[in-house]
């Protein structure tokens, strides 16, 4: 299993139409199965000291890893850009998943990296930034990682990605990732 997540738990964020091309990507091109995870789907607050304590987790965080990260053998993380680096929800979730089930959640696992910004940089920072978290919990990278910049203008009225570069580029970076 390949699992796309949407790196962001900001409601209506920009982050989720990337992601979601980049899954339907996968979908038209894999013959395995592909979740989809959004931190925006995480409603309550699992910020607290029971995060650590594998039998005190939130139910949501139970959940998530148990239908999307343990099964998966590849991931894709598609990660918007704040404060120069990636959102502190995905270090906390990804803190809580690594107390439970640690080697079976990322050891020799593979993962892709896709960078989103307003600004002109795509995230590359914060790619860079994430990439040392999973080169230390021991998950392998694609090295072509994809930063894309000025998401705003690659966007129509509906959310959508309105620009046709950018969504060969998804098709390319998704084509390779399944070849690794």
């Amino acid at each position: 299993m390949i699992t796309v997540v949407s790196a962001s738990n900001r409601l209506d964020n920009y982050t989720r139409p990337f992601a979601e091309y980049y899954h339907a990507c996968l979908e038209m091109q894999s013959d395995g199965p592909v979740g989809f995870m959004s931190l925006d789907e995480i409603h309550e607050n699992f910020i607290d000291t029971k995060m650590y304590g594998a039998d005190e987790q939130a139910p949501v965080i139970v959940r998530l890893q148990d239908e999307f990260i343990l099964p998966a053998q590849k991931f894709v993380f598609v990660i918007p850009e704040y404060n120069g680096s990636y959102p502190g929800v995905l270090k906390a979730f990804f803190d809580a998943v690594s107390v439970r089930e640690y080697s079976a959640s990322f050891r020799s696992k593979k993962a892709a990296l896709v960078g989103i910004s307003t600004g002109r940089a795509g995230n590359l920072r914060g790619l860079d930034h994430f990439g040392d978290v999973l080169n230390h919990v021991g998950m392998v990278l694609l090295p072509n990682k994809l930063p894309i910049s000025g998401i705003k203008n690659l966007l129509d009225a509906e959310g959508r990605i309105a620009d046709g570069l950018t969504r060969e580029l998804l098709a390319a970076h998704a084509k390779s990732f399944l070849a690794f």
